[in-house]
């Protein structure tokens, strides 16, 4: 594996237990089923890129994001973010990346978006001396330096997006997470974040984002690169122009050949 690459996978396997119902828990109380998330998954992605993974629900995009992140441990295969493994150097990759899933429940509604953030800051073992600095650029960065006196539950949608970043950009993170960032925005609200994740982080700023989406239209507009994953495994991987011909195809076409399921896409994230 080449550690120059931001991130670096090679033979990645995930497998979890089967829910089963109630019945078939009483007949075989012992028998353990599992579903394969992801099945020998390989992949590079360049330092100081836009990197976007699609595919239907299910695939398997929440589940290589969380490893990637180091919340779930894999079952077989080798996964490198920022050079360190996942399985065995985790702490050395928690402070380098940041994970903007854009779940409210996780901020604390009845403090500030400053007050969130020095709750998290402290929560990462954030220097307090250099902290109340670093929030400051970060709001300003965000475009939320106004707002960062007001209450959390004031915010709109777009706003607690925006926080979510605030908060994965703490840990003066080199790569960024991103779960289906502009899911459920008004089309405004969305090219907003498309922008500031295109241009403010990776064009001027130089971070890897790791974006997975469901929006085609979204993932050639920002992509430098592209991966699209269905039932466990990698089916194409390229730049939208290589994938497209030049743009003598579009990218639905491209899509719709690759996913072999040939479930319809969806606007709601995956479990797994």
């Amino acid at each position: 594996m080449n550690d120059s690459f931001a991130i670096s996978v090679k033979g990645l396997i995930k497998r979890y237990p089967q829910v089963r119902g109630y019945r078939e828990l009483l007949l075989h109380p012992l028998r353990r089923k599992m579903v394969t998330a992801l099945d020998g998954v390989d992949l590079d992605v360049d330092q100081g890129r836009c990197f976007c993974i699609l595919g239907p629900n299910g695939a398997g995009k929440t589940t290589l994001i969380k490893i990637l992140s180091t919340l779930v441990i894999p079952d077989g295969g080798v996964a490198r973010v920022n050079g360190f493994d996942v399985a065995r150097e985790a702490d050395r990759i928690k402070g380098s990346i940041g994970y903007a899933i854009g779940e409210e429940r996780s901020f604390y509604w009845r403090l500030t978006g400053r007050q969130n953030l020095e709750f998290f800051g402290a929560l990462n073992d954030l220097p307090s001396s250099g902290l109340s600095g670093r929030i400051d650029g970060i709001l300003r960065l965000t475009g939320l330096e106004e707002a960062g006196d007001r209450r959390f539950n004031t915010y709109s949608t777009g706003m607690k997006q925006m926080m979510s970043f605030a908060r994965a950009l703490l840990t003066d993170a080199r790569i960024l997470f991103v779960d289906e960032p502009t899911r459920s925005l008004d089309p405004r609200s969305a090219a907003r974040i498309r922008r500031f994740l295109r241009e403010e982080l990776v064009d001027k700023d130089g971070l890897t984002v790791f974006w997975a989406t469901h929006n085609l239209s979204e993932a050639a507009e920002v992509a430098h690169s592209l991966a699209i994953l269905d039932k466990g495994k990698i089916q194409v991987r390229g730049t939208p122009p290589e994938l497209t011909d030049g743009g003598r195809i579009s990218l639905r076409e491209v899509y719709d050949r690759a996913v072999v399921s040939g479930e319809e896409d969806g606007t709601e994230g995956e479990g797994r």
